[in-house]
């Protein structure tokens, strides 16, 4: 143990050789906390997700830079990972949890028809849905079937049921 200690120096005043060996070793213990919060951690970002990057983050550069205990703050971060993928496996079994802990995905637009209301709770500009239209290569919301602000602040859309034109067969000769 000292001589660990010794590498990583002491949690105050560590010198440029015992930060990089923090910083090597927290690299490595960040990509452990991260295989083990899981894959769902670098889909698209729900709240829950987003407070983890934030606070996993914020406590190993503090580590890295000798600004936090090196044991005590490691072992809070490893709290929180392992928290968050409880949180994330008891939501696949439980839906009241999951409606608690990520937010509902919301519809904007319905058979044609945009949903001001909706729009302002969240904070979404007419623009804004412009913009996600035509991401999916929609022009007007009258051309859209559901337009639903997702839970990770992406607007998914679901397009109208169109006829397709008939074809007609060349005649052959």
């Amino acid at each position: 143990m000292e001589t660990f200690r010794a590498l990583i120096g002491p949690d105050e005043g560590a010198n440029t050789a015992q930060l990089c060996v923090r910083a090597v070793l927290i690299f490595f213990l960040g990509l452990a906390y991260i295989r083990i919060s899981g894959r769902r951690t670098f889909s698209p970002s729900s709240p829950l997700d987003v407070i983890v990057y934030l606070i996993v983050g914020s406590n190993l550069s503090r580590v890295v830079a000798g600004k936090a205990a090196f044991w005590p703050t490691l072992a809070a971060t490893l709290v929180l990972v392992v928290l968050h993928r409880l949180l994330a496996m008891m939501t696949l079994r439980w839906s009241w949890l999951a409606r608690i802990v990520k937010a509902a995905p919301v519809p904007l637009v319905r058979d044609g028809v945009v949903d001001q209301a909706a729009m302002r709770r969240h904070g979404i500009a007419d623009s804004d849905l412009l913009e996600g239209l035509r991401l999916e290569q929609e022009e007007t919301p009258a051309t859209v079937r559901l337009a639903t602000l997702e839970n990770n602040g992406k607007i998914s859309v679901l397009k109208q049921d169109r006829p397709r034109p008939a074809r007609t067969r060349a005649k052959s000769r």
